[in-house]
């Protein structure tokens, strides 16, 4: 999709950025947690998919609190006030009158505290991971002591840069590499060390525990089981103390929204909001995986010119079209220098690979090809999952002509008369385990 544009509402001197998505009956205001940047979002697909299925249903409107992102930098030690009138000003820009609010993490406490100063402008709130109170108390002991919150202050400045506590934050993709860097330039683009810092302290200082009380509007509150950032026992002391809200507990341990099973978050939400719920979950499906990629592919374009490089392409996606549709597999996407298939099984894949392999042999080429059998989500067109992101770290292993397979695609092979020898069990970037490899004999 095109990307929103990023525009500013004035709260008193300060500005707010803010973007607009969809065009819903009901509009929807997400208070990010933390810190945010309403552009560098768009560079995570996953974070992208999170707020595309959010605007489906509704009129989506998200922005960055004062002090981080796009808005007004270097607005000193901001208060929960002053959060507050900027969602104020916020729908005042964009002409809302009424919308329900989604806050997350930290931006529960000011979607919380504007659900009880204004509800007239709001039609429902729905929180996710938030709390009441940081700071420890006899009566809530989920909190930080002074010496913790010291301690914490000081690694976050010590490690400012890099994807700060994603193990805890997102333990499900923590270990990807791929989205530690994404995870890591967000906060940078997000806030400076001391911005960080002041906003954590503020943070340390929220109690809004005696305004809950005062909340009269449908309220929905949203916690992961296993959540490491915010203990489940915070979402239900919301739950308990905002009159008539709902307490729901979603499996999974990731704090952030928008990994983990974020399909099933937009469909709390989405349902709360609208009565219905129209998110559909993704198709799994077990589905053997090839991947290939061309081996030295710049030098080889270098060598022949862009004309010969082209024509040679063009034949080997002939090529790869024709193979494919023999052996009844499925050309999902072309990734570039090679190409993501898939096949109703182990045998055909392997022979398609085989046929590729003596393909590309014969335009000049080198091919590496990994090929796994895994679990996948089928989202349109597209394939996800870790099958995918482990496909990939196979065919990454393999040496220039050669074919290897997990150990998966080995033993269902069983019978097929293929021949594969053990390479060993490796340890590949942002797979949680090691995997014995096999490479295909002859």
């Amino acid at each position: 999709m095109q990307r929103p544009e990023t525009r500013y509402a004035r709260c008193g001197d300060v500005t707010i950025a803010y973007q607009v998505v969809g065009d819903g009956p009901t509009d929807l205001l997400y208070a990010q947690g933390w810190l945010s940047n309403v552009e560098y979002a768009w560079e995570s697909p996953e974070y992208a998919r999170f707020l595309t299925g959010l605007s489906r249903f509704s009129r989506l409107i998200f922005f960055d609190k004062r002090g981080t992102g796009m808005s007004d930098r270097n607005v000193g030690f901001p208060t929960l006030e002053q959060r507050t009138e900027d969602i104020n000003a916020v729908l005042d820009a964009v002409g809302s009158k009424q919308a329900a609010l989604f806050g997350v993490s930290e931006g529960g406490n000011m979607t919380s505290l504007f659900a009880a100063t204004y509800p007239e402008r709001v039609s429902a709130l729905v929180l996710y991971g938030c709390f009441a109170r940081s700071k420890w108390a006899a009566d809530y002991p989920w909190g930080r002591t002074d010496e913790e919150i010291e301690k914490y202050v000081a690694s976050l400045l010590d490690n400012w840069g890099r994807p700060f506590d994603l193990d805890d934050g997102a333990p499900s993709v923590a270990g990807d590499p791929v989205v530690q860097s994404w995870f890591a330039a967000y906060l940078r683009f997000s806030a400076s060390p001391h911005a960080a810092e002041l906003i954590d302290r503020l943070n340390y200082e929220i109690d809004i525990r005696a305004i809950l009380p005062a909340i009269h509007v449908p309220s929905l509150v949203l916690h992961r089981a296993g959540d490491r950032w915010r203990a489940v026992d915070e979402g239900r002391y919301l739950a308990e103390h905002i009159p008539g809200a709902e307490f729901r507990l979603l499996p999974g341990d990731d704090h952030v929204p928008f990994y983990g099973d974020q399909d099933e978050l937009i469909g709390q939400v989405e349902e709360f909001v609208t009565g219905t719920r129209t998110t559909a979950k993704p198709e799994r499906a077990l589905m053997t995986l090839l991947m290939t990629d061309i081996v030295d592919s710049t030098k080889t374009l270098s060598a022949v010119g862009d004309e010969r490089w082209r024509s040679i392409l063009e034949q080997l996606d002939f090529n790869v079209s024709r193979r494919v549709a023999a052996l009844g597999g499925q050309k999902i996407k072309h990734t570039g220098d090679g190409y993501l298939l898939t096949f109703a099984g182990p045998t055909p894949a392997i022979e398609c690979a085989k046929a590729l392999a003596r393909d590309a042999k014969s335009l000049g080429l080198a091919l590496r090809t990994g090929v796994h059998i895994g679990e996948c989500e089928r989202r349109g067109d597209d394939l996800s999952g870790l099958a995918v992101h482990l496909t990939a770290r196979i065919m990454a292993e393999a040496a220039p002509n050669a074919i290897l397979a997990s150990r998966t695609v080995k033993d269902l092979a069983v019978g097929s008369g293929l021949d594969f020898t053990l390479l060993g069990h490796r340890e590949m970037k942002g797979i949680p385990e090691g995997w014995e490899l096999y490479a295909l004999a002859g």
